[in-house]
Parts: structure tokens; sequence; C-alpha cells
């Protein structure tokens, strides 16, 4: 649950946006495992990956969420360090194109950031609604 002063444009990133981002990053993701013999596919999967991790991290640095709970604050920080991993994986996309262990290690650990930060934030927020309501 936002609180009341985020703003319409925040919660339209976070929930339209970003998630539009994560899933061409996804889609990038599995064109060399799935269809490494297309030829357009696999000249084209970088581009289409650079793409999504951009959209991701526009919509990421954005999202202004105000908040009092300094833990939330900080999760929602931590959130925003998970496009510019698949920044760096883009960057290693170009600079090493014929092996897949770079970009493909970033790639993990922007998406093992994005899933944490995914189940902790709703948690928090849950958590801090729960004491509202106590108190």
């Amino acid at each position: 649950m936002k609180t009341p002063t985020t703003p319409s444009s925040t919660l339209v990133l976070a929930n339209v946006v970003a998630p539009i981002g994560l899933l061409i990053i996804l889609a990038a993701t599995m064109a060399p495992f799935f269809l490494m013999d297309v030829a357009w596919a696999r000249t084209a999967f970088p581009f289409v990956y650079s793409a999504g991790a951009v959209i991701v991290l526009a919509a990421r640095l954005f999202c202004r969420y105000n908040t009092d709970d300094a833990r939330l604050r900080r999760l929602h920080r931590l959130e925003t360090w998970s496009p510019a991993i698949f920044c760096v994986a883009a960057f290693f996309l170009f600079y090493n194109g014929g092996q897949m262990r770079d970009w493909l290690a970033f790639t993990l650990a922007g998406a093992a950031l994005q899933v944490f930060t995914s189940l902790a934030i709703p948690a928090r927020e849950r958590k801090l609604a729960r004491q509202k309501n106590n108190s």
C-alpha cells in the first residue's frame, strides 16, 4: 500500500512501465537460448535487451516514494540498483558479443535483486499498515 502522498505518475511508472521493461528484458534473455538458429533474433536481442534495461532504469529513476519509514525508503533505493545492473549487462552484450558469461551473470544478479525487493517492499508495507491499524 503506497502512502497517500505518492503521486499517480509514480504509480503508473512503478506498476505499468517498469514491468513492461522487465518483460522485454526477459524476452531478450530467452532469445539466445531458444532462437539462436534465427539470424534476426541473434542480431536483435542485444538491442531489445538494452531497450528494456533503459525503460526500467527510466521508470525507477523517475519514481518518487514519499514515506517516513527509513527501511522502506532503503528498499526502494535498492530497487533502483537493479536496472543499473541490467544496464551493465547490456554493456557486456556489446563489449563481449560472443561470450554469454558476463551479461548473463549481471542479468541474474539484477533479477535476484529485483525478486528480493519485489517481495520485501510489499511485506514491509503490510507490516506498516498493520502497525498503523493497531495504533
